[in-house]
């Protein structure tokens, strides 16, 4: 714990300190740590807590998880979906994001708060409206472009639905996250380019976008962390249909630990999908080190 070694600390701001930190620890441990280390322990088990069950299966959990043609299915899925959205969200949030650092564009603060209001909503709401405009009878979405398309009921369009309203809820994100790397450019830099002759596309591409390589590596790794957790549009849109169209490696979670009370199964899918989310993590950075 802290201790005084200034004479500008008072005892009572070392008390405080020391509380503080004690109960983000206890914090932590009970509410992040210790359930950790419990659903690992019951990813060995046949694990069922209304029935009280809790059998000791050994690797039976992760033989079936790994051999379970769903699951494989729902990794494909998952990786079409995290990689469509993860694209598409960095190249409209970078766009928008530099067409508003434009200094011919005012209202700055007016555009970052539209582009970030979809960011903020709850998923929840914002699934129920799209699959409101997705209805085939009533759904505006038909209408608008002059189709007859069964969105979320036709396996060759259900996912990449799903996909499209993603993006329009968190591309803002991107574009707010972006937009903080520009302002953090060094100006020097960027007037030394000017002076030098560049043009406005040589300076973006030889200047900003190195330049922003950290910040872009920020928002890949929270992207895919987010989206190998997305399960909650897929809940609400589709519930996995038609048949296993829509089923991500999340929501097969949900639906074994939360519908089935399968906890020792879900339990084993997601310290499988962590150490698929960690691999993918360490990749990027070392993709980044690499581009230095």
């Amino acid at each position: 714990m802290f201790k005084k070694n200034s004479p500008l600390q008072s005892k009572s701001e070392i008390i405080l300190r020391n509380i503080v930190v004690t109960f983000m620890i206890v914090f932590f441990s009970v509410f992040l740590i210790i359930p950790i280390f419990i659903a690992f322990a019951g990813s060995f088990h046949e694990w069922n807590p209304l029935s009280g069950t809790y059998n000791f299966l050994g690797f039976e959990n992760y033989k079936n998880v790994l051999s379970s043609e769903l699951f494989l299915k729902s990794l494909w899925n998952t990786f079409i979906f995290a990689t469509i959205a993860i694209v598409f969200r960095i190249i409209l949030g970078l766009g928008i994001a530099y067409a508003i650092y434009c200094p011919l564009i005012k209202w700055k603060s007016f555009f970052r708060v539209i582009f970030y209001m979809p960011v903020v909503t709850p998923i929840v709401a914002v699934a129920f409206v799209w699959k409101f405009m997705y209805n085939p009878q009533i759904g505006v979405i038909n209408d608008i472009f002059g189709l007859d398309i069964n969105w979320l009921l036709n396996p060759d369009t259900a996912l990449i639905a799903v996909v499209i309203m993603t993006i329009w809820k968190d591309f803002g994100y991107a574009v707010v996250m972006f937009m903080a790397g520009l302002y953090s450019l060094p100006a020097d830099a960027l007037e030394a380019a000017v002076v030098d002759g560049a043009s406005p596309w040589q300076k973006f591409y030889y200047i900003t976008l190195p330049l922003l390589k950290p910040m872009t590596l920020f928002v890949v790794i929270t992207s895919i962390i987010s989206y190998i957790q997305a399960y909650v549009q897929i809940l609400i849109m589709t519930e996995g249909g038609p048949g296993t169209q829509t089923y991500l490696t999340s929501y097969i979670i949900y639906e074994e630990a939360f519908v089935k009370y399968n906890f020792g199964y879900a339990s084993a899918i997601a310290f499988i999908v962590f150490v698929i989310t960690a691999g993918l993590t360490l990749i990027s950075f070392r993709v980044s080190s690499t581009q230095k």
